[in-house]
């Protein structure tokens, strides 16, 4: 199953993001810390490292993923010229009031009243953008939902008199080129429902937890994993949770939907469907392609504005 979806609207904000890209000082860019890589947009890189601006990556649902996992993945992006990586939660006050000085560090030279550090806000969908957002103002001025791509327009805001927000709907890119990524993106509820099967993406999920982590499985739906496969998960939670359909029969689709609530709420554990290792593997198991390429529209643009 290859999952792909670019409604139109994210055509719209990436090249607006192109334009406003020109005046920002500073990426923020929020990916999920249980698949950091995969939720990282490549148009996002190309974009900033196009205008060689800096980025504080923040890795958030810090609180969900596996530590061990977490801290590798911050020893890789903390290697990375020019970004400076954080996990951690932004439902979590005390976590997001860290992020203002974590920017300033990347952007000395603004953060005065004459010079306010213009930050862009960015990533894919349902990552946590709005709730960050409206963390670092303390009020609601970013719509938040369980559902992706809440936020559909750019908007700039004020942070005191020394930063400035730019806020920016979720994009994901036009075409996800490792299906696994695809399956992790759905799977952690950044790809609208429409365009997804979820007993294939629950599918794909158990057969990753089997793998890493088949003791949470064990502890939470209560059957033994050995010599089960990602459909045999499913059969096990209807079984336990007595999910039939008329007939008789196991519903797998509502058992589907279970294990990916589990997962997304954290009720399963922490877990990380990624690591800087198992990244590596990936791409070396694929054929190279040639890099993502930006509509001519966004490849040009005037000089920074001072």
């Amino acid at each position: 199953m290859s999952i792909q979806w670019f409604p139109g609207h994210m055509n719209a904000a990436r090249k607006k993001a192109a334009e406003s890209m020109e005046k920002t000082d500073l990426v923020i860019e929020v990916l999920d810390a249980r698949l950091p890589q995969a939720s990282c947009n490549p148009m996002i890189e190309q974009l900033r490292k196009q205008r060689q601006r800096p980025c504080l990556k923040i890795l958030n649902k810090a609180d969900l993923a596996d530590p061990v996992a977490t801290k590798a993945w911050l020893a890789h992006y903390n290697a990375q010229k020019d970004v400076h990586a954080v996990a951690l939660s932004c439902k979590k006050p005390a976590d997001v009031a860290k992020v203002p000085g974590l920017a300033l560090k990347l952007a000395p030279h603004r953060g005065t009243a004459l010079k306010p550090l213009r930050m862009m806000i960015m990533g894919i969908p349902n990552v946590g953008k709005s709730t960050l957002m409206n963390a670092l103002l303390k009020k609601r001025v970013a719509a938040v939902g369980d559902e992706p791509a809440v936020t559909k327009t750019q908007q700039r805001l004020y942070l005191g008199n020394n930063m400035v927000l730019i806020d920016t709907p979720g994009m994901l890119w036009p075409k996800i080129e490792h299906p696994t990524d695809g399956l992790m993106l759905a799977a952690s509820h950044a790809v609208g429902v429409n365009a997804l099967i979820e007993e294939e993406v629950a599918t794909f999920l158990a057969e990753q937890l089997l793998a890493r982590y088949a003791p949470l499985l064990a502890t939470r739906y209560g059957f033994k994993t050995e010599d089960m496969d990602g459909t045999g998960v499913l059969e096990g939670i209807a079984k336990r949770r007595a999910f039939r359909v008329k007939g008789g029969e196991y519903d797998l689709e509502k058992a589907a939907h279970t294990l990916l609530q589990d997962y997304r709420t954290g009720a399963l554990g922490r877990i990380s469907l990624e690591t800087p290792q198992s990244r590596a593997d990936l791409l070396a198991s694929y054929q190279p392609e040639p890099s993502l390429g930006l509509p001519q529209d966004q490849e040009e643009g005037s000089e920074d504005e001072q």
